[in-house]
């Protein structure tokens, strides 16, 4: 499965307009993957963090799922229901 949405990225990459959109959403394709890793490795159900959070289930879901856009401040209590500390950082460009 992985292999077959590989091949059609890379196949949709080669639109320019494409590669474009998909590198401005680097960051945030970046911080959701580093969330559901964090949660995913820490044994804990999105149910459980809702419960940690007081951040309902399905808002959970839809930061996960890149069809929310989650404040700072959510993202730090998400951190926190894991155990995890948010860590944000500006570097030169």
């Amino acid at each position: 499965m992985a292999t077959k949405f590989r091949d059609f990225l890379n196949e949709q990459l080669k639109d320019e307009d494409f590669r474009r959109e998909y590198e401005a959403l680097e960051l945030e394709r970046t911080i959701i993957q580093a969330l559901i890793d964090a949660r995913e490795t820490s044994s804990i159900t999105r149910e459980e963090l809702s419960a940690r959070t007081g951040i309902p289930k399905s808002v959970i879901s839809k930061i996960e799922n890149a069809s929310f856009s989650p404040s700072i401040r959510t993202l730090k209590r998400l951190a926190d229901g894991i155990g995890m500390k948010l860590k944000l950082e500006l570097q030169p460009a």
